[in-house]
């Protein structure tokens, strides 16, 4: 067959196009899968390797500095019910060592944000709890966005190739979308950190792959997460009023709260009216 070969992307797939043999014009595609080659190199590992150490070693000075005291609970909360034993026992440490627990929920967040560990949906909860929904929400905007950003470079120094292999479709859809709204990519961006068009977590790891500046990255995610974090440090603040009310009192109080944080979670929910609203 002869023929001229496509372009090759990150060695995952070739374009072959030419004329067979029985005549005729076609496309064949050629899947090339790296399986036996592990995606990173040993500098990159090695650069990973640090990161991981670096907080390690963050949340060993917190612990050396906390009270000799049994830590058992101290573990990072999947449901509920380990939210609530874990806000329990913080819930004494926060008044008398307010920095260290301050510092420990800092680098325990931006580390899960970093390596996009699920779960900190529940550390949203918990900012809430122990420190009031506006220095909670001032916190989960902070720590999102370091760690966030902490992803965006990770990401841009050994990412390239975890993303090819664990989200080629995705990545080819979000290349294609930066690239039709390249002169106003921040609204787009802006518009995909308060919808659920794509995960956060795949964004903040694909940014600097499909060439998204470090400032526009910033500046949505600082804005666009608000709604988000308000929204979730609220809820166990509630869930808690709401059971040292009464029955009747139960029904004014959510009523109320609808009317104020109520705006925060309506938005559009189908992925083509997304993508009307942002041609229009």
């Amino acid at each position: 067959m002869e023929g001229e070969v496509g372009t090759c992307s990150s060695s995952l797939k070739c374009e072959i196009e030419g004329k067979g043999k029985m005549g005729g014009s076609g496309v064949v595609v050629v899947n090339v899968l790296e399986s036996a080659k592990f995606p990173l190199s040993f500098w990159e590992i090695g650069v990973a390797v640090s990161v991981v150490l670096g907080y390690v070693m963050g949340l060993g000075c917190v612990y050396l500095t906390m009270p000799a005291s049994d830590y058992s609970f101290l573990k990072l909360p999947r449901n509920l019910e380990d939210l609530q034993i874990l806000r329990d026992h913080l819930e004494s440490y926060t008044s008398d060592y307010t920095v260290q627990v301050l510092v420990g929920y800092c680098v325990v967040y931006i580390f899960m944000q970093t390596f996009m560990i699920p779960g900190t949906v529940f550390m949203s909860l918990l900012a809430g709890s122990l420190f009031g929904v506006f220095r909670g929400v001032a916190l989960v905007v902070f720590t999102a966005t370091a760690g966030a950003s902490s992803c965006y470079f990770l990401s841009k120094l050994i990412g390239r190739p975890l993303v090819f292999s664990l989200w080629p479709d995705k990545l080819t859809f979000f290349r294609d979308q930066v690239a039709r709204r390249r002169t106003r990519l921040l609204n787009y961006m802006l518009f995909l950190r308060v919808t659920p068009t794509l995960p956060n977590t795949f964004i903040n790891v694909a940014s600097p792959i499909v060439d998204v500046p470090y400032h526009t990255f910033f500046f949505a995610t600082v804005i666009g997460i608000i709604p988000a974090a308000y929204v979730t440090v609220r809820v166990l603040i509630l869930i808690i009023q709401l059971f040292m009310l009464s029955a009747n009192d139960r029904i004014y109080f959510v009523l109320a709260d609808f009317m104020v944080s109520g705006p925060c979670l309506l938005y559009p929910q189908n992925k083509m009216t997304y993508i009307t609203i942002l041609d229009l």
